[in-house]
């Protein structure tokens, strides 16, 4: 049996997901308060405006709650590579909170504000 060289691996590719961890797991957690407390908006709409609100948050508020569960499946699979795929590992740390502030974006958009 022949031993084959490895490449080593990079020093310290944990990193880049212990940075999206510090800055995924809030930005997340504030979307979501920000998302629950969304229909105090509507508190004083009226009766025209609250049904539209109210037909447009249901939705939208699937697509926030599954945008946050995608990018916390993208952060642990940041962790899970950062030690055998380094590269990917890095371009899974950098794009966890991007689906955190993306999920947000649509959010917003997919709403029917007052």
């Amino acid at each position: 049996m022949t031993d084959v060289p490895t490449a080593p691996r990079p020093p310290r590719t944990w990193i880049a997901s212990l940075i999206s961890t510090v800055v995924t797991l809030p930005l997340a957690f504030f979307a979501l308060v920000f998302g629950a407390f969304a229909p105090m908006a509507c508190d004083s709409c009226t009766e025209p405006e609250a049904g539209r609100f109210d037909t447009s948050f249901d939705p939208a508020w699937t697509v926030l709650t599954l945008g946050l569960v995608l990018a916390l499946i993208t952060l642990v699979a940041s962790w899970a590579f950062s030690r055998r795929r380094p590269p990917a590992g890095l371009a899974l740390a950098v794009l966890a909170p991007g689906v955190v502030f993306f999920a947000w974006v649509v959010f917003m958009a997919l709403i029917d504000w007052p």
